[in-house]
């Protein structure tokens, strides 16, 4: 990739550190996409020697690129988030990933492709992890921000993607632990 092309996509990419999610950190300020999706990254690697039959390189890179259509629509909640955003955003997204050279590009497509259908142990893994770390955000922040209906959405968000593992579903019994948890101390 020529240094032109890779500034010019790192300035696109570099749109996710303004853009903001619903959830807020620990200081109280809105979580930005670019932090969601470096800690669900994070955990993938941190989760390699969990999973030694999958490509963990491949599930980091699944991490690190799930969220870019966010660059054009900006994070909508996936509580609120329509069929028609859904299809604006990837559409958004796929116009972008085109521009890029050979074999990015290609590469790309291939792993939007095989996250969309979360068939394979890497796409699942991902999904598990990006859904889990939106959990644990939610944890570290204060009760304060959050909206009625997440309370009950806290217990339950994710199960069923970690369902497949062992290991995931441990995870996310604990997440759910963490919830009862806090909501019980008020915080």
């Amino acid at each position: 990739m020529n240094v032109e092309t890779l500034l010019s996509a790192l300035h696109t990419a570099g749109r996710l550190k303004d853009t903001t999610r619903h959830c807020y950190t620990a200081k109280g300020r809105h979580e930005s996409v670019a932090e969601h999706s470096w800690r669900v990254a994070l955990a993938a690697y941190w989760l390699r020697d969990e999973f030694p039959d999958a490509d963990m390189d491949k599930v980091i890179r699944m991490c690190l690129i799930h969220d870019l259509g966010e660059c054009f629509t900006g994070d909508i909640p996936s509580f609120d988030k329509t069929a028609a955003d859904e299809e604006t955003e990837e559409r958004l997204l796929f116009q972008w990933v085109d521009t890029l050279p050979s074999p990015l590009r290609e590469d790309m497509q291939a792993l939007y492709r095989e996250m969309a259908a979360l068939e394979t142990q890497e796409a699942k893994i991902y999904k598990a992890l990006d859904k889990l770390e939106a959990v644990i955000q939610h944890n570290e922040s204060s009760l304060s921000t959050w909206e009625p209906h997440e309370y009950d959405l806290n217990l339950t968000y994710g199960t069923e993607n970690a369902s497949f593992s062992p290991y995931l579903t441990a995870l996310r019994e604990a997440v759910r632990q963490e919830t009862i948890d806090k909501v019980a101390k008020g915080n």
